[in-house]
C-alpha cells in the first residue's frame, strides 16, 4: 500500500482507539435515545422540526463514526469479521430510512429505537453482560426445565386439592400453574391466595412455603450462580487475550513452567547421550611376573 494510505489508516486507528471520542460517541448514543423518548410526549409537538433536525445530525455523526472505524482496518474484511461491527453497520445503515415517507416512518422510528443498543458494542462491561447471558442460557435451560417440572408437579397437587376453594385460581392445572406463577413472583399472593386458601386448608402454608422456598430460592440462586460462573469465565479469557489480569498472569507462570520443563528434559536427553557416547575406560591389569626357569 502506499504511503499516504498507510498514514490516514494510522490516524483513523488513532481515533478509533481514542478514549475521547469513545466518549462522545456514547453521549450521542444516549442524545439519540433521549430524542425518540422525547417524541412520545405531546408537549414537546412543537419542537417537532428541531427534533428532526437533531435526528438528521446524529444519523449523520454515525455513519460518520462507522466510516472511521472502517477506514482504521487495514483490510476492509477485517471490520466485517466481528459481530459487533457487523450489528453496528445494520444499525446505522438502518437509521438512513427517511422518515419524511409516511409509510415508512413508523419503521423508521422503530429502527432507530435499536440505536439505543449501540451501546452494548461500545461499553466492553456491557458486552461481557451480554455474552455471559446469552452463553449461559443453555444452561440456564436445564433449571428452567426443572422449575416447570415443580410447577407443574405443584399445580396438579393444588388443582386437585384446592379447586374447591376459587375455581378462577384452581379450576384446572393451568389456571394452577398461572396462580403458582403469581406467588413465585410475589404479586399479591398472600390476600390473593394464600390467606382465602388457608380458610379452608389451614395446612396449606406447608404447600405455598414450600413451593416458595425451591422457586423464589434455590432456583433463582441457581441461574444467577450460572450466569455469574458465565461471566467469570469470559472475563477471564478476556483478561488473557489482553494479557492483563489474573487469569493472564497465571497462564504466564504455567507458560515459564512448561518453559523450564522443556529445558530440563532437553538437558536430562543431552546428559543420557553424553553417558552413553563416552567410551569405556579400561581398567589397567596388574603384570604377572616372569617365572625362572
Amino acid at each position: 500500500m502506499s504511503e499516504p494510505f498507510n498514514t490516514w489508516q494510522a490516524r483513523f486507528e488513532k481515533l478509533r482507539s481514542n478514549k475521547l471520542f469513545e466518549t462522545v460517541v456514547i453521549a450521542i448514543i444516549v442524545l439519540s435515545a433521549m430524542t425518540i423518548g422525547a417524541r412520545t410526549y405531546d408537549e414537546v409537538s412543537q419542537f417537532e422540526q428541531w427534533l428532526t433536525y437533531l435526528d438528521v445530525a446524529v444519523t449523520i455523526f454515525f455513519l460518520v463514526e462507522l466510516l472511521i472505524r472502517m477506514a482504521a482496518e487495514r483490510n476492509l474484511t477485517n471490520f466485517f469479521k466481528k459481530g459487533w461491527n457487523i450489528f453496528d453497520f445494520l444499525i446505522v445503515t438502518a437509521s438512513l430510512i427517511p422518515m419524511d415517507d409516511s409509510e415508512m416512518v413508523l419503521l423508521a422510528r422503530l429502527l432507530r429505537i435499536f440505536r439505543v443498543l449501540r451501546l452494548v458494542s461500545m461499553i466492553p462491561e456491557l458486552r461481557l453482560l451480554l455474552v455471559a447471558l446469552i452463553k449461559s442460557i443453555p444452561r440456564m435451560g436445564y433449571v428452567a426445565l426443572l422449575m416447570f417440572i415443580i410447577f407443574y408437579i405443584y399445580a396438579a397437587v393444588g388443582s386437585f386439592i384446592f379447586h374447591t376453594v376459587d375455581e378462577q385460581l384452581w379450576g384446572n392445572i393451568a389456571l394452577a400453574m398461572l396462580t403458582l406463577f403469581q406467588v413465585a413472583t410475589f404479586e399479591s399472593w398472600a390476600t390473593a391466595v394464600l390467606y382465602p386458601t388457608m380458610e379452608q386448608y389451614p395446612y396449606a402454608w406447608i404447600y405455598f412455603l414450600t413451593f416458595i422456598f425451591l422457586n423464589a430460592f434455590i432456583f433463582l440462586n441457581m441461574m444467577i450462580g450460572i450466569v455469574l460462573d458465565v461471566m467469570q469465565k469470559e472475563s477471564a479469557q478476556i483478561d488473557l487475550e489482553s494479557g492483563e489480569g489474573e487469569a493472564a498472569e497465571i497462564q504466564g507462570l504455567r507458560d515459564d513452567v512448561r518453559a523450564l520443563r522443556s529445558q530440563l528434559d532437553r538437558m536430562e536427553s543431552a546428559l543420557q547421550a553424553a553417558a552413553q557416547a563416552k567410551p569405556s575406560l579400561a581398567q589397567p591389569g596388574q603384570a604377572k611376573p616372569d617365572r625362572d626357569e
